[in-house]
């Protein structure tokens, strides 16, 4: 297993991302088969998309590089301790193992810190600190009782 040289990619990415300018100091690669099929880095900055960090921008690359909505078989290396929609991302593309470098509390040391958002998650709606309301519960339930009979769904 070649672990600490593709978290040292990682690493490399990231900081080639920040001295691109184009985001904060976050790289990751996506290893299968001892390959590098997806890499990133925070690209939040430059393209004006919140959700560009560094393991989305890889996922996104990862998945097209194999045709697949899924990362089975894969490696995620990352330079930090994903934040939570990148764990909820890095969840959803199901690869087998996740390995990072620095920690949730090194990102908060130098003003990443995502810890509002881990404390809102167990939250119910309606104590976060963003308003949130529910609306037309009913129409949208129909909808996805059709979902559960479509014949030519793919399931995930």
């Amino acid at each position: 297993m070649n672990d600490e040289l593709y978290i040292r990619l990682a690493i490399e990415f990231s900081q080639k991302g920040m001295d691109s300018g184009s985001g904060g100091p976050f790289g990751c690669v996506i290893v299968k088969d001892g390959e590098v099929i997806g890499h990133g880095y925070n690209q939040v900055t430059t393209t004006n998309d919140p959700t560009a960090h560094a393991e989305i921008v890889a996922i996104r690359n990862a998945c097209k590089a194999i045709d697949s909505f899924q990362l089975e078989g894969c490696v995620v290396y990352t330079s930090c301790e994903p934040c939570p929609m990148c764990l909820g991302a890095i969840y959803w593309a199901r690869p087998d193992r996740l390995v990072y470098a620095c920690s949730r509390q090194d990102a908060a040391a130098i003003g990443f810190d995502d810890d509002f958002i881990y404390q809102e998650i167990p939250l119910q709606s309606s104590e976060r600190k963003i308003k949130t309301e529910q609306l037309l519960q009913e129409e949208g339930v129909k909808v996805m009782e059709l979902w559960k009979t479509k014949k030519d769904k793919i399931d995930y």
